[in-house]
Order: structure tokens, then C-alpha cells, then sequence
């Protein structure tokens, strides 16, 4: 999948342990590992607002987007 999680490199720029934000935003360790690990396919608006907030970020601090071939051949199937 192309969309990169960076939230990794952000809890480290704040110094920031995982255990501590999932708390502050509501999640639980699990989810929240599951979203750092990229295994989800899908975050809410509302999640990504908070962590934003907590971590005094914008969204493209949390998320990369690498380029790939397949996704556009993809789209043109459809």
C-alpha cells in the first residue's frame, strides 16, 4: 500500500511513548499498534484529528505517499 504511517517518527521527535498517546486519545494500545504498524486499512477523520492535536502536527506529519504503478492500473480497470 503506498500511504506510508510516520507516526513513529513523530512520537520519537516528541519524545512521546505510544502507550501515553493511545491513552490521551482514546484507543488502546492495540489499536493504536496496529496504526503505527500500517495493518489498518482505513483511520477515522475524528482519530486523526486527535492525534494531530495530542502531537501538534499536520496530517502529512503522520502520513507519506509512495507512488505505485499498480494503484493507478487499478483505478483505469474500474
Amino acid at each position: 500500500m503506498p500511504v506510508i504511517v510516520t507516526l513513529d517518527i513523530m512520537l520519537a521527535r516528541r519524545k512521546m511513548k505510544a502507550r501515553d498517546l493511545a491513552q490521551r486519545i482514546g484507543l488502546s494500545e492495540t489499536q493504536l499498534s496496529l496504526l503505527r504498524t500500517g495493518k489498518v486499512r482505513g483511520m477515522r477523520f475524528d482519530t486523526l484529528s486527535k492525534l494531530c492535536a495530542v502531537l501538534e502536527c499536520a496530517p502529512g506529519e503522520l502520513l507519506d505517499y509512495r507512488y505505485d504503478e499498480g494503484d493507478l492500473a487499478a483505478i483505469v480497470e474500474e
